[in-house]
């Protein structure tokens, strides 16, 4: 297999990185789709890795549903209580009025009792977000582990369909050699029924017999099933072998598979024949199955 091999899309990478009192996750999912479906959650204040994030995911990669999500966490002790200078604006504009309708009845607020207030102390971030570069460089990472894990699974998808595809060949050969069997049989069984016709009938049209002979004989005839069959086994040999994003290739290819086990059944007139045809179409159902995960 070439070095490039195949790739599933089905795959999953993480990465964890830390700086400070801040902590963060990366995860990458990927399952199948028929284009590339790229969905991005980021923490607010990190929209400005979106764009470049797209481009390289876009860069590695072909086809899949891939979800991406980045995670922050703040350790304990990275928030402090902080002055909200308008919140207390507003409490000692409030108090003011207050006191100045009360009249001196009220007894005098402390500074403690101003700050006790809602709003006027709220819980300040000392933490600041990680630099937009040292994220992208991790993804650059994290991008890599999981076009190798696609890889890997593309290794053992591509092991699974070679298996399939040598079944295949192997149903398809027993095919022919069951078909030329049948033809042998057939035509001596029909030679006979036709010399009892001609005994039986004194007025024969020798041309429209021999027209309708013709006609039996290219319904009964595989031959080019089994050619077709054999060039769609070499054709997808050739695409797993050469890698890289070939599973909507791979996906037409079974179609076209899946069409000639059809006319083979129903050409086949022979009980052996018909079991062939139905063992190849079960096998191609699988193998279908597994492209459905070929990127």
């Amino acid at each position: 297999m070439a070095a490039k091999g195949l790739s599933s899309m089905t795959a999953f990478a993480s990465a964890d990185g830390a700086d400070g009192a801040l902590a963060w996750q990366w995860e990458i999912r990927g399952v199948n789709g028929r284009g590339l479906d790229l969905r991005l959650r980021l923490p607010d204040g990190l929209g400005a890795l979106e764009h470049p994030l797209r481009g390289k995911l876009q860069k590695a990669l072909a086809r899949g549903n891939v979800s991406v999500s980045l995670k922050l966490q703040r350790a304990a002790g990275a928030t402090s209580l902080a002055l909200q200078t308008e919140a207390l604006d507003a409490a000692l504009a409030a108090l003011s009025e207050v006191e100045h309708r009360a009249e001196g009845r009220l007894a005098p607020s402390t500074a403690a009792d101003i700050l006790n207030l809602r709003g006027v102390m709220e819980a300040g971030d000392t933490a600041q977000l990680p630099a937009d570069q040292t994220l992208l460089a991790e993804a650059d990472a994290l991008i890599d582990a999981f076009v190798a894990m696609r890889r890997t699974e593309g290794a053992a998808l591509a092991e699974v369909m070679t298996g399939q595809l040598d079944r295949m060949a192997n149903l398809t050969e027993a095919a022919g050699q069951t078909a030329s069997a049948r033809a042998a049989a057939s035509g001596e069984r029909l030679r006979q029924q036709v010399a009892d016709l001609l005994e039986a009938t004194e007025v024969v049209d020798e041309a429209r017999l021999a027209q309708e002979l013709a006609v039996l004989a290219v319904k009964a005839d595989v031959t080019e099933e089994i050619d077709r069959l054999r060039a769609h086994i070499a054709a997808a040999r050739d695409l797993i072998a050469g890698g890289g994003p070939v599973g909507r290739k791979l996906d037409f290819l079974m179609q076209e598979f899946n069409r000639e086990a059809n006319t083979l059944c129903s050409k086949s007139g022979d009980a052996a024949l018909t079991a062939i045809g139905l063992d190849l179409k079960l096998t191609i159902d699988q193998m279908r199955e597994q492209v459905q995960n070929v990127e």
